[in-house]
């Protein structure tokens, strides 16, 4: 019988990436990634003040035969493949770095305040490791590949930046990818976990409380209003809503991270000001924790004759995955890294449940990514990279001071990137 031209490519492309070997291929980038990931961290930027990050990406891309285009205030994208042709995958690494002096024991340590405390300069790296993987392949692409460096991840911005600067209008993305590393994993460096279906990461929102009291004497305190007795009370009353008016399938998190009051120990101040974070995993649970906290504080402020304000500065929605995509990308992992080293979340549950039947169901993973904007839109994935395991002396946790991450990661994720983008192409 006839030989279907869906089959004739899809033959052609089993046939070149046999021949190209991506993760051997990826492994043979070893200096070069080793090299991109150095700098990065050597040179790192917060939030949007990403100038040297971002002109080192610019110029590498273009080095490799891209045209880089920029969106929002300092996000870039890279195009790889054809627009005439199949559909269109976005693949997104994240820029920016912490606020954070770091300790790690690298030669490469940075000096200038800030740390690579979370790993985007290696998701960054493997960004670009897989850009030079995917020119090679270009011409035989069957259609698109989006490469997206993302700035401002850690305040929740930089998504929705690039968002609404058009990126999404502009790419008409069919499928968005993330990869994040993780430090600590019992699991052989390299190792991928694919998010199962559903939401993966809280919606987070980040807020600030602002209470005008009225300073006066510490020995005096009837002349004045006191903002600090205030501050304390409203801590104690809000995690009243978490306790007492939320249900046990009500997952949610209220924390206040920073108290700021006075500069003598003998005076009442004016003002005190809090900050903190919300984590839901449903936005009507999202709605009614900003609704009481708002009642809450201003209840609590009248009632001690003072004034507050509360506003939410920045955030994120859930991440959502999309369950077809999962199953996808699940194959697709198990075919380049084995079944040793590549797992659904559902997976990792099954063998732990099979281990110790009565052993205590994992947790959800509780921090916050703002890929969530682009899962909204788009159908998505989130993946989980292990980079070093304690027993190898990742001991530290991401956003610790001494987090570090194994270097032989990179090839992986790199090889991930660019496996899943070749995979899902011909598949569709």
């Amino acid at each position: 019988g006839k030989v279907k031209k869906n089959d004739v490519r899809c033959m052609k492309m089993e046939k070149i990436m046999e021949a190209m070997n991506i993760l051997e291929k990826a492994k043979s980038l070893r200096e070069e990634l080793i090299s991109h990931r150095r700098f990065l961290h050597t040179h790192p930027g917060v939030g949007f003040d990403l100038q040297e990050t971002y002109q080192y990406v610019y110029d590498q891309l273009v080095q490799m035969g891209y045209a880089p285009n920029s969106y929002g205030k300092c996000g870039l994208i890279a195009s790889c493949g054809h627009t005439n042709k199949g559909k269109t995958i976005l693949l997104r690494a994240d820029m920016d770095a912490l606020p954070i002096p770091e300790e790690a024991d690298v030669e490469f340590k940075s000096t200038n305040g800030a740390m690579h405390a979370c790993g985007h300069d290696t998701h960054t790296t493997m960004l670009l490791g897989a850009a030079r993987l995917l020119k090679e392949l270009e011409n035989e692409l069957n259609g698109r590949v989006i490469l997206l460096f993302q700035p401002s991840e850690e305040t929740f911005e930089g998504a929705k930046d690039m968002i609404d600067a058009g990126v999404l209008r502009d790419t008409q993305p069919d499928a968005a990818l993330m990869i994040h590393i993780t430090a600590g994993m019992p699991f052989e460096t390299g190792s991928v976990i694919v998010c199962d279906g559903g939401v993966s990461a809280p919606a987070a929102d980040y807020f600030e409380i602002n209470i005008q009291g009225k300073g006066c004497h510490g020995s005096m305190p009837q002349m004045g209003i006191d903002p600090i007795t205030v501050a304390s009370h409203i801590v104690i009353a809000l995690q009243e809503i978490h306790g007492r008016e939320l249900s046990m399938s009500d997952e949610a998190v209220l924390t206040i991270g920073t108290i700021h009051a006075g500069n003598a120990s003998n005076a009442i101040p004016d003002t005190a000001t809090m900050g903190g974070t919300i984590r839901t995993f449903d936005e009507d649970t999202r709605n009614y924790l900003k609704t009481r906290m708002t009642e809450i504080i201003n209840g609590i402020a009248n009632t001690y004759r003072a004034s507050a304000t509360l506003t939410f500065t920045s955030g994120c929605p859930t991440l959502k995955n999309n369950a077809t995509l999962s199953k996808e990308i699940t194959g697709y992992m198990k075919e380049l890294l084995g079944p040793q080293m590549a797992f659904s979340k559902g997976d990792l549950e099954a063998m732990a449940a099979a281990a110790n039947p009565n052993g205590k169901k994992a947790a959800k993973a509780t921090g916050s990514e703002d890929f969530a904007y682009f899962s909204q839109e788009v159908p998505s994935i989130m993946l989980a990279l292990a980079g070093g395991k304690a027993a190898d002396g990742y001991i530290y946790p991401q956003h610790h001071p001494k987090v570090m991450f194994d270097e032989n990661a990179l090839a992986y994720g790199t090889a991930v990137y660019a496996y899943s983008a070749v995979k899902w192409l011909m598949e569709h």
